[in-house]
């Protein structure tokens, strides 16, 4: 973060100050978590479901803390929340608005810092999945270019994006930031707080629908993105899509279509997957074309590459630089599809972070594009999708379906939310004892570790309250 006095927090805020000098600097970052502070750091007080970080504010030893309410330390108190300031800040554990209002100080010091950043350019990703993938790309592509900040994993929410924000600094020139929304007006209030100048929009599938009325609704507030941006801005819309692709009536930026479509502007040809199932494809562009052999597993990492690919470009990369960049660029982020082989040829790929009817689908096809060339018995251990709502019976039931289709050998379910995954399987093929429903982990594990033969590949995925990686890393644990 540039360095800021208390005084000038204070007014970005519109708060007041406590037991500080209006002179007083901060002149490090920007934390949460009160063991992560260091002198000259400014510490969010954040209430919890167990712990308020306002009972940790002098231990932490922080320079200046923003707070809701007077404490024992230098601090500046944000005024309540109310409904011109609130916008859709949230937090879990949040009973007198306290939370709602520090996210709201958070989110107007990290405008406040944007508008004295003029040479920042700020880039914007939404998608109903692959929106960490993507950044990861972009950041990478545009990291040789001068220096980026991008925020770590899926840290894409009210707390996520300003804390990310505010880690840019007058040296930084690319910010390359991931939108989240659980509802109508999230991703505009995201885009108030660091507008884009560059906006990118992967898909619309129907991850959190369960806070939606329809598809339809949650294409109306993944535009929110297109309609931010500026008229001297960009829009790049995956033209594959047809409910992205209509975003360009939504937008006075120039739109930049990318996809395998014939009028996409940067497009995929000729793609090929390997025996891991890592594409490889010819990129076209209106600057001229390339070859691309991408180190990530999934052929749904191409539409994320050509989304990256368009940003590079208008930020001033050559084709030939891009190309090379996609073709070294890495997984930055754990539990997506990260594919390890045990020393005894069983393959896991490790998709656990979370998941969507989307994302299943795509990691189900890459797992069995694996199995393929070696002729290998493959597995599916899923549990359950989150936030679907009135669709959850319908959605799992439709993967299970879809396991059978793809031929999948062996299919465990694990937890009763998931049964109707199991349920579809059985209704699609008649199966016998391929498909199986565990009641937790621990039941997975156990059944995995009896039946398991070298080479066999499995998928491990789940929405992350499932905690599905726990059955990854206990197996991959067997071999060391």
């Amino acid at each position: 973060m540039i360095p800021l006095t208390a005084g000038q927090i204070a007014e970005a805020v519109g708060g007041r100050l406590h037991n500080v000098d209006p002179d007083v600097v901060v002149t490090g970052s920007v934390e949460f978590d009160s063991r992560e502070v260091s002198p000259g750091d400014l510490f969010v007080a954040l209430p919890g479901v167990k712990v308020d970080g306002h009972d940790f504010a002098k231990s932490s030893g922080a320079r200046l803390t923003l707070a809701a309410r007077e404490i024992d330390a230098p601090a500046v108190i944000v005024p309540p929340v109310t409904e011109a300031n609130h916008g859709s800040f949230a937090l879990i554990g949040d009973k007198d608005g306290s939370g709602a209002a520090v996210l709201a100080g958070l989110a107007a010091i990290a405008r406040y810092v944007v508008d004295r950043l003029p040479g920042l350019t700020i880039v914007g990703v939404t998608g109903s999945s692959g929106k960490t993938s993507t950044k990861d790309l972009i950041a990478q592509l545009v990291e040789p270019m001068g220096p980026t900040v991008a925020p770590p994993g899926s840290f894409n929410s009210e707390l996520g994006h300003p804390w990310t924000v505010l880690r840019a600094d007058e040296q930084t020139k690319y910010l390359v930031l991931e939108l989240s929304a659980r509802g109508m007006g999230h991703i505009r209030d995201l885009t108030e707080v660091a507008p884009p100048k560059i906006g990118v929009v992967i898909n619309v599938g129907t991850a959190h629908i369960g806070n939606y009325a329809s598809k339809d609704e949650i294409a109306k507030a993944k535009g929110e993105l297109a309609e931010a941006l500026p008229q001297d801005g960009v829009a790049v819309l995956n033209a594959d899509d047809p409910l992205v692709r209509a975003m360009a009536s939504r937008t006075k930026a120039r739109v930049v279509l990318v996809g395998e479509s014939a009028d996409a502007q940067v497009r995929a040809e000729n793609v090929v997957l390997d025996a891991e199932a890592r594409a490889s494809f010819r990129l076209v562009t209106p600057q001229g074309d390339a070859d691309v052999k991408l180190t990530l597993h999934g052929a749904h990492h191409v539409g994320n590459a050509l989304a990256a690919a368009a940003v590079a470009l208008e930020l001033g990369a050559t084709v030939d630089e891009v190309a090379a960049r996609l073709s070294q660029a890495k997984r930055m982020s754990a539990r997506r599809m990260e594919v390890t082989t045990r020393s005894d040829g069983v393959t896991f790929v490790n998709d656990s972070y979370n998941a969507n009817p989307e994302s299943v689908r795509a990691a189900l096809k890459s797992v069995v594009e694996i199995a393929r060339q070696g002729n290998r018995r493959t597995w599916a251990v899923l549990g359950t999708m989150a936030d679907l709502g009135a669709e959850h019976v319908t959605a799992h039931d439709e993967i299970g379906r879809l396991a059978v289709r793809l031929d999948i050998n062996r299919l465990v379910v694990v937890g009763d939310d998931a049964r109707a995954m199991h349920q579809g399987a059985h209704l699609e093929g008649s199966w016998g004892e391929e498909s199986v429903l565990v009641p937790d982990v621990d039941a997975a594990v156990a059944l995995l570790r009896t039946e398991l033969r070298p080479g066999d590949v499995v998928l491990v995925k789940a929405s992350k309250s499932a905690a599905l990686w726990r059955v990854a890393d206990a197996l991959l644990e067997d071999s060391e």
